[in-house]
């Protein structure tokens, strides 16, 4: 029997409702929701998956997306399995929680809809929200499609609790969220051999008498930090095996970055999430063009795949960023951070940074090709370039 027949079978869904069937199939014991556009389908499938029987858990709908997280925190610090979700301002509304999660190291997984942040107001995909919280100790994991969506929030529990660590996964706005496509959900037993119940060895118990996340002095916070970065370093390692087990059982394989068409590359597109997609149809017209271009998507930000990275775009003559992000006064996110894992690696690639799908514009095909043509042999701007 191959993988696709153990499988419940191809359904049609956007990418909200298959984060909530990858959910429901993780058997979590608390979930604490509070609605936002656009991850509000998430919250009303899990609520209607509760009320068929199907999601057996305690569902929690408390009065802000800063209490959501709370909740999260104290249930995980009590040794259960935790979800939750959010979006754009719900996001920076638990800022202050997000450290907290991390360094009270709970194994929460959050699904995080990208959606641009206020002011202006608005709706549309963009990447900023979450790469504002790059530094909160948070696993940062972005994804290209429904499909994608559901597997990796499987994997995140196993990731996650495996190194004590919160982990969130990111999607588009509406490109992905409420973009429907044919979806292969596992089976509850697939899914139970795959990620066996949580057995934490430390939790707020009665029986145990332990404390959590207590005042300590300074030598013991540095400590604390220190056994995070030990934590931070193995995670890489981690994502990729656990990202082939998933592809044994299911036939869809994952690790910390994909490459597509990188063999022999003289143009490389690097970026993350549903843009890639695009890229994808891009690199095949460009590859019909005479161009050897290549796509290097990221899927692990946090802890960034520095090494992985180097390897991808050794002997690459020249690398284009796409950053759907804009961190005012320095320009995409994503450029920076390559810039950094890239320093003082022997024949680096010219790396230009484009400021490309920003606001949730939308970059076609024919736009990739036509910056290819025009950054190919161009030497790297030290500014940020936007694309219109």
């Amino acid at each position: 029997m191959n993988a696709m027949s153990q499988t419940q079978g191809l359904q049609l869904l956007n990418g909200n409702h298959a984060v909530a069937l990858g959910v429901m199939l993780a058997r979590p014991d608390v979930v604490p929701l509070y609605p936002i556009t656009p991850q509000t389908p998430i919250f009303e499938k899990l609520i209607d998956l509760s009320e068929k029987g199907q999601l057996v858990t305690e569902l929690l709908t408390p009065e802000s997306e800063h209490s959501a997280m709370a909740s999260a925190i104290a249930a995980s610090a009590t040794g259960v399995r935790v979800f939750t979700a959010t979006s754009s301002q719900g996001l920076l509304l638990m800022h202050e929680l997000l450290h907290y999660a991390a360094g009270a190291r709970t194994p929460i997984v959050l699904f995080n809809v990208n959606r641009t942040p206020a002011a202006p107001w608005g709706f549309w995909p963009d990447q900023i929200d979450s790469l504002s919280q790059r530094d909160t100790g948070w696993i940062q994991l972005y994804s290209e499609t429904p499909q994608e969506s559901l597997d990796s929030v499987i994997q995140a529990f196993r990731i996650a609790e495996q190194v004590k660590l919160p982990v969130m996964i990111n999607h588009d706005a509406f490109y992905v969220s409420h973009a429907m496509e044919p979806v292969a959900v596992p089976t509850q037993d697939q899914v139970d051999s795959f990620l066996p119940p949580y057995r934490p060895e430390m939790y707020l118990s009665p029986e145990t008498g332990c404390s959590i996340s207590a005042p300590l002095d300074q030598k013991s916070w540095n400590l604390s930090r220190r056994q995070m970065a030990q934590a931070m370093a193995g995670v890489g390692d981690l994502v990729g095996s656990v990202g082939q087990d998933w592809g044994r059982l299911t036939g869809r394989g994952y690790g910390p970055i994909e490459q597509y068409r990188t063999e022999g590359a003289e143009l490389v597109f690097v970026t993350m999430g549903s843009m890639c997609g695009t890229v994808r149809e891009a690199v095949d017209a460009l590859r019909g063009d005479g161009i050897r271009a290549g796509l290097l998507k990221i899927r692990l930000f946090r802890p960034l795949p520095e090494a992985a990275l180097r390897a991808a775009l050794a002997h690459v003559p020249c690398a284009i960023v796409l950053d759907r992000n804009y961190s005012p006064g320095m320009g995409g996110v994503l450029h920076q951070e390559l810039k950094s894992a890239l320093f003082g690696m022997s024949g680096p690639p010219r790396l230009h940074g484009l400021l490309a799908g920003v606001g949730g514009v939308s970059v076609s095909c024919a736009t990739l090709r036509k910056l290819a043509a025009e950054y190919l042999l161009a030497a790297p701007s030290p500014d940020p370039v936007w694309v219109e």
